[in-house]
């Protein structure tokens, strides 16, 4: 029998939780409900409004992996959901607005992937996003001297730019923009990437052609067109250990000499919590966003 718990009034089902979803640490999904549980607040924070895409993994990382954008089936009433235009048509999307919602959505055992805009205003970016995603055998070490350089590129401009590593190889780079059309920011941001391109040949590489990419850090700019989604910060990502998008300190990213000194995982995260407190919520803040030149 599926046990039934309750969450802030709510009668959440929870499944399986005895299951090993993260063979390498032998992780169960249990320990999986109980990350999302004490990571709540942070993560509800930057979630809030924002439509989700659902990468799910429900046997682990080593079994089928799938995008789910629509409102999954037997999805509660209770659960917020919001209709999304897109190119081929509205559709209707899960909002993960409360801890209800979450655990929920948890026990789907998926990524929270979001979009750089607010339900309020489809299509117009409170957020800048660049994907910094390493080709061996260059590492995350190289993101990080990448992105120090977008960081003093975006501050020319007036523009606070915050980072998290990916979960995966990479590190992302968010910072928030006063809302601006998607299509702008992707411009914006295309932009930029040309300029660290141009600026450190050797390391970088703004287009997506895989050929190029060995031994470069692919600066990803695509990711700030409304259609595209991004790791939310503080998701468990699909990896062989349970891995999460972890905000990090522009002294981390700057001290960075080794892999593995920004690999985080869900037991990391309560005591960086309690030292850094969320180091994303600027971004949070509607009146903090940077205008694009």
């Amino acid at each position: 029998m599926t046990p039934i718990t309750e969450v802030e009034g709510r009668r959440v089902a929870l499944s399986n939780l005895e299951k090993v979803l993260y063979p390498a640490t032998g992780f169960t999904k249990a320990e999986v409900l109980h990350y999302y549980a004490t990571t709540a607040e942070p993560l509800l924070a930057h979630l809030r409004d924002r439509p989700l895409s659902f990468l799910r993994y429900p046997d682990g990382p080593d079994g089928q992996l799938f995008f789910a954008k629509n409102v999954p089936p037997g999805t509660p009433d209770w659960v917020t959901t919001a209709e999304v235009p897109r190119s081929e048509g509205p559709a209707r999307m899960v909002l993960v607005q409360d801890l209800a919602s979450l655990m929920w959505a948890a026990n789907l055992v998926t990524e929270f992937h979001t979009p750089q805009w607010l339900i309020g205003a489809p299509g117009e970016a409170d957020r800048l996003v660049f994907d910094l995603d390493p080709g061996p055998p260059a590492t995350i070490v190289e993101c990080c001297e990448v992105a120090l350089w977008l960081r003093d590129r975006l501050a020319v401009d007036g523009i606070e730019a915050y980072a998290k590593t990916s979960g995966a190889k990479g590190l992302h780079l968010l910072a928030a923009v006063r809302p601006t059309p998607s299509r702008q920011v992707t411009e914006y941001a295309k932009g930029l990437a040309v300029g660290a391109e141009k600026a450190m040949p050797r390391l970088v590489v703004h287009r997506m052609t895989r050929s190029l990419r060995p031994r470069k850090v692919f600066v990803d700019w695509s990711q700030n067109a409304a259609r595209k989604t991004t790791a939310a910060p503080y998701t468990l990502r699909a990896r062989a250990e349970p891995s999460v998008s972890t905000p990090v300190t522009w002294d981390e990213v700057a001290d960075c000499t080794d892999p593995g000194q920004l690999v985080f995982c869900a037991p990391d995260l309560e005591s960086r919590l309690q030292a850094y407190g969320d180091l994303l919520a600027p971004l949070l803040d509607p009146a903090g966003g940077g205008a694009l030149p």
